[in-house]
């Protein structure tokens, strides 16, 4: 069975999707795509007033991730490994929550203009945590424009993407439950994420750490 060339990683603010694509990618010695989350300059406007700014904010993410995943269909996947701390069909989770009907009838038309040239990962991780351990690690990081972020958006956020990766079918993937994992620490757990993304090929499987 070949191997994945192209591994995407995803879930709520603050779960630690960063934190393995780094791990990963130097581990497999791949090619390292990170979101650009502060270039984003309607963000902390964002935090600070959600309704007002919820169009700029979603069209900027939305431009940047498709500028990021483009590129990606420029150059041979099988020349080297990428790893990417997201996937492009998530840009929709945040779309369908942050934008009323008129923006998403807008969103619409755009995204399915630009999603026809994106290339979908071999294997998706899935990074999952309750609510309370996102706001504790969130809070932990100190980032400045996530001073005050309401945890009943990161409530809302979260049951949305568990309703999305639950129903997710594109690819392989590896939901791996995080609330008791210390990656950076667990040498015993990443080499089992290694394993499984070189050895699951079919529909979803579970992981809950505990290795070493």
């Amino acid at each position: 069975m070949a191997k994945p060339h192209y591994i995407g990683i995803d879930g709520v603010i603050g779960v630690g999707k960063t934190t393995l694509a780094t791990i990963l990618a130097e581990r497999l010695h791949a090619d390292l795509r990170l979101e650009e989350v502060e270039e984003n300059p309607f963000l902390s406007k964002f935090y600070s007033d959600m309704r007002a700014y919820a169009f700029q904010t979603q069209l900027f993410f939305l431009l940047s991730r498709y500028r990021q995943q483009s590129e990606l269909t420029q150059r041979s996947l099988f020349a080297e490994k990428v790893v990417s701390d997201y996937i492009f069909a998530k840009d929709r989770i945040f779309a369908y929550i942050n934008l009323n009907d008129d923006e998403l009838m807008l969103y619409e038309k755009i995204v399915e203009i630009l999603e026809k040239n994106i290339i979908s990962p071999d294997i998706v991780i899935y990074l999952q945590a309750s609510t309370d351990v996102l706001m504790e690690r969130i809070h932990k990081r100190g980032r400045p424009f996530e001073k005050n972020m309401p945890r009943d958006y990161i409530d809302t956020l979260n049951r949305a993407y568990n309703h999305f990766f639950f129903h997710y079918d594109d690819t392989p993937l590896i939901i791996v439950n995080t609330d008791s994992l210390d990656l950076p620490r667990s040498e015993g757990d990443i080499e089992k994420l290694i394993e499984m993304l070189e050895t699951h090929t079919k529909g979803t499987i579970y992981y809950s750490g505990g290795i070493g």
